[in-house]
Parts: C-alpha cells; sequence; structure tokens
C-alpha cells in the first residue's frame, strides 16, 4: 500500500521497515528540527517530545499507530507514553512520539535514532445510537480485573 510522505525537515528520515515482514516502520528522531543540540537528554521519570520531521497522508479508514519498540522498553525503559498513538488520516502535521523514560537513569535521545515503530491499521467510524438497554452477557459490567490473572 502506497502512504504519501513529506519531509518536514531536509534532514528527516524515511519510516523503514527494518524486515520483510515488519508490521511496524521506524520513526526516527529529528532532533535537528527541535534544538541546536546534537541531543535531547530525558531525564527518569520524565517524558519528551520528539519530532520526527515527517508528515504522511492516508486514505480515509485507515489510521497510523505509533508504538514503542520493544528494545528500547526493555534495555532502556523507554516507552511511548499514550500508546499506542493515533494519527488520524486527516492530519498533515509532523509526527511527534512522545517518549517516557520509566528507567532511573538519563536515556540520551539523537538524531537518527529508531524510537518508535509506526503500524497502519484499518479502522470503522461508529454511529452511536441512544438505546434504553443493552444486550445482557455473561460478564455484565465486571471490568478490570474481574476475569482474573490465572487460568
Amino acid at each position: 500500500m502506497r502512504i504519501g510522505f513529506k519531509k518536514l525537515h531536509p534532514d528527516a528520515q524515511v519510516p523503514t521497515y527494518a524486515s520483510e515482514h515488519a508490521a511496524g516502520a521506524d520513526l526516527f528522531a529529528n532532533v535537528k528540527a527541535m534544538t541546536d543540540e546534537p541531543e535531547v537528554v530525558i531525564a527518569p521519570g520524565k517524558r519528551a517530545l520528539i519530532k520526527t520531521g515527517i508528515a504522511i497522508e492516508l486514505p480515509a479508514g485507515l489510521e497510523a499507530q505509533v508504538r514503542p519498540r520493544s528494545g528500547l522498553a526493555l534495555k532502556h525503559g523507554i516507552t511511548v507514553l499514550n500508546s499506542p498513538g493515533t494519527i488520524d488520516a486527516d492530519y498533515r502535521g509532523d509526527i511527534g512520539v512522545i517518549l517516557l523514560n520509566t528507567s532511573d537513569e538519563d536515556f540520551v535521545v539523537k538524531h537518527g535514532d529508531r524510537i518508535a515503530q509506526l503500524v497502519i491499521a484499518s479502522h470503522f467510524t461508529g454511529d452511536f445510537i441512544e438505546t434504553d438497554e443493552l444486550g445482557d452477557t455473561t460478564r455484565g459490567e465486571n471490568g478490570f480485573g474481574s476475569t482474573g490473572v490465572s487460568s
């Protein structure tokens, strides 16, 4: 599927799939578009909006989901705060990634670092209709851990 993109900064990098069957394309930090410094430091427990310098054009009925990279999460405690972040088909701005440092050490983001992944997905738009009654289910109103942890 073709996804139109535009570089909003000359040093922006195109989202890239790291392997043949990868579901997510890597997103790259565009630190040069954000600051004159060569890097951004995210302190422990803090978050930062990291720009990619890329805008995309999605067909109606699709969204792009910004998700964490598993290696950053495991090795450095870095995650995407609003995961998955949603990029709507009508958004044309810079794809920004909100990184959260859950570790006890500073995390350094350098220009060109792979900071997240982008997954293209279809979605449906609901037509919400008010009703007096909802159909019964076995679960009913039970939520937030009601199904337990162990089988």
